[in-house]
């Protein structure tokens, strides 16, 4: 696999776009809805740190360890919304293999099939157009409804490291490791499918 080429996807409920210093002012709206940065077990940046963000995953997107991109909201009536981030991250080319984190929403927006459309274009594109024989998903342990939303997707988890990481706070992240792996795809796309049609 060569180095991963920024890429629009376009899903049912979602658009991811490669991430531009223009999204600065819709990523702060959307961190601003739900004042995401106060949940202690993630990352999102506060309004005023939101381009320093921006800037250092393009940083890591020039030496080829990110692709990151910004998740809107498609809606044929009008402008799509800007409502989040998400990256493919930790990339192998050698293997290959990397990892989909990362990745925040606006409250207003999570559970309404936002987020499995996001991972399915995601993992389609890995799986079939990438090549990819393993994508991993990595998040903390105290974080229940996001490791709730990665054993739905159909990942595995692979285990546990302990004190693996320093938080912003800093405090130390036990990292839960997930990973799908490439002959799994199939049923793990079925099922993304069946939930995105479904709306859930």
């Amino acid at each position: 696999m060569t180095a991963i080429a920024p890429v629009t996807l376009r899903g049912k409920y979602v658009t991811l776009e490669p991430l531009s210093r223009d999204h600065h002012d819709g990523l702060v709206e959307a961190a601003s809805d739900g004042a995401l940065w106060h949940l202690w077990y993630t990352s999102v940046p506060r309004p005023e740190a939101m381009m320093a963000e921006i800037d250092r995953r393009l940083a890591l997107q020039d030496s080829g360890m990110m692709v990151p991109f910004t998740t809107r909201l498609n809606d044929p009536a009008g402008p799509a919304k800007v409502i989040g981030m998400t990256t493919y991250m930790n990339i192998d080319a050698d293997v290959p293999r990397l990892e989909i984190g990362s990745t925040w929403n606006a409250a207003s927006v999570q559970g309404t099939g936002t987020n499995p459309d996001s991972k399915r274009l995601l993992l389609g594109h890995a799986f079939e157009t990438l090549g990819c024989v393993a994508v991993e998903f990595r998040t903390h342990w105290m974080n229940l409804q996001s490791r709730e939303a990665i054993a739905r997707l159909g990942a595995k988890q692979d285990g546990v490291l302990r004190s693996h990481t320093r938080m912003p706070d800093g405090s130390l992240r036990d990292t839960v490791v997930f990973s799908i792996l490439a002959h799994e795809w199939p049923q793990v796309r079925n099922g993304l499918d069946l939930r995105v049609a479904r709306q859930r």
